[in-house]
């Protein structure tokens, strides 16, 4: 079975019977970004194992003479590689070349092999964590200047390298150990008020596809987890004409966006002050009851806010986004007199793009818009004249102001350190999907490409 549609009939069976929800977005790790992290991992495993193994050496009670006792003098990690166990987990297997130096002139290489058995499990907290269930080492003579004793030297030096310490903490020579794991789940800022989190629903699967997480996304305004309608149908994604070639495949279902924008709507952000450039002076020359109620002449001021939840709709290379606002009509400096209530449906056209791990969702048009007339306190208006005074300032400026709200973007499920590269959006019926490519970001703050 292909590999997407595996992930469909996964992120279902992942959910515990403990919540009502299904996933509303997860993810796939497939063998290439597999590899990838094991190829920057390589680094940091061979810096750690220096460390360990260069280390000065303990005082040696035994009667040993120094000039015998032998020392590492260089490491190098020929091999290092990660491959999936389907059902079970990843197996790390690391080939390390070691000098050895006994006495001045005596020296030789060994070569210390490493296969340990990873798998991920949900910790009592609901923080994903590496566990390693296996781990077998070997030390074999290479290399020697001249005739050694090979089996003592190898026992000697296996105790030197406390291989056991190193089998225990084995996961650490990753580039993505349990603290990065954590960072996954971290709550991440939308707006100043609004946060998103994206928590697993259980640990992940493993598969020939690739490691394959559930995710559950909860929104929070001003710290507080708001309640989010739940999704008609568990989330599901059709069989794929063919796999990817990607490190990484994110997939998010139509409820997703849905929640993004009840959450913004409950946070208040689509509330918004529309500017016009009509004055009540130029309105009272076609609503003449206006010349009654404001003396001078003040700038007309639309206050839009959301009288029911905004609704997404993902259809093939299209995503829309309804919105159901009320706009009072007023004006006033000081004091907001508001003369006229107008009911705005619109359908807008959103177009989403990738930068780094944050996902930009813009308003592109609006398609279609519709007024019309909730209360007046200054006569009936025909719709058509609604249309002409008000249409082009809601038109524009409801697109400006989401743009506006929006443009830091959404964070995407990640991990610390990592950044996403050649990202592919294609947007289907029901769902999105993103593949990308997975970057790992140098101290320095320049990107390393692979």
């Amino acid at each position: 079975m292909a590999m997407l549609c595996t992930l469909s009939i996964l992120l279902s069976l992942l959910v515990p019977a403990r919540t009502t929800r299904s996933p509303d977005c997860g993810g796939i790790l497939t063998p290439s970004g597999l590899s990838y992290l094991a190829e920057v991992s390589k680094p940091h495993a061979e810096s750690v194992l220096r460390k360990d193994f260069m280390a000065p050496p303990a005082p040696d009670p035994s009667p040993t003479s120094p000039s015998s006792r032998n020392q590492i003098t260089s490491v190098k990690v020929d091999n290092f590689s990660l491959t999936l166990i389907p059902d079970t987990g990843m197996r790390l297997s690391i080939e390390v070349d070691l000098g050895i130096t006994s006495a001045p002139s005596t020296t030789k290489e060994m070569r210390l092999s490493i296969l340990a058995d990873l798998h991920v499990e949900m910790n009592p907290e609901e923080n994903l964590e590496l566990v390693t269930s296996d781990c077998k080492h070997t030390l074999e003579e290479v290399q020697s200047a001249e005739e050694m004793d090979s089996k003592s030297s190898g026992s000697d030096i296996d105790k030197q390298i406390n291989v056991e310490k190193i089998c225990l903490e084995v996961s650490k020579l990753l580039l993505f150990p349990n603290e990065r794991l954590m960072s996954l789940a971290a709550p991440f800022p939308i707006t100043p008020t609004c946060q998103v989190q994206y928590l697993p629903l259980a640990a992940p699967m493993f598969s020939d596809q690739g490691i394959i997480i559930s995710l559950q996304t909860t929104f929070q305004v001003s710290g507080t987890v708001i309640p989010l309608p739940v999704s008609p149908v568990p989330f599901s994604m059709p069989e794929p004409a063919s796999s990817s070639p990607s490190h990484l495949i994110l997939a998010f279902s139509e409820h997703f966006y849905t929640s993004l924008f009840s959450a913004l709507e409950e946070s208040g952000a689509l509330n918004v002050s529309l500017l016009s450039s009509l004055t009540t002076a130029t309105l009272a020359e076609r609503i003449t009851q206006m010349g009654s109620l404001f003396q001078e002449d003040l700038p007309v001021v639309l206050q839009a806010v959301t009288r029911s939840s905004p609704h997404v709709v993902l259809e093939e290379d299209k995503a829309i986004v309804k919105l159901f606002l009320t706009a009072q009509i007023g004006a006033g400096s000081s004091l907001f007199q508001s003369f006229l209530s107008v009911n705005v449906d619109a359908t807008a056209r959103l177009h989403l793009s990738v930068a780094d791990t944050r996902m930009i969702i813009s308003v592109a048009a609006i398609e279609d818009i519709e007024l019309s007339l909730a209360t007046s306190d200054v006569g009936p208006i025909l719709a058509a004249l609604l249309e002409e005074l008000f249409l082009p300032t809601i038109r524009e400026e409801v697109s400006a102001q989401i743009n506006a709200i929006l443009r830091q973007g959404v964070f995407l499920p990640h991990i610390a350190s990592f950044t996403y590269t050649d990202v592919n959006i294609t947007i289907h019926k029901d769902y999105v999907l993103i593949p990308c490519n997975l970057q790992l970001e140098a101290r320095t703050g320049k990107t390393s490409t692979w």
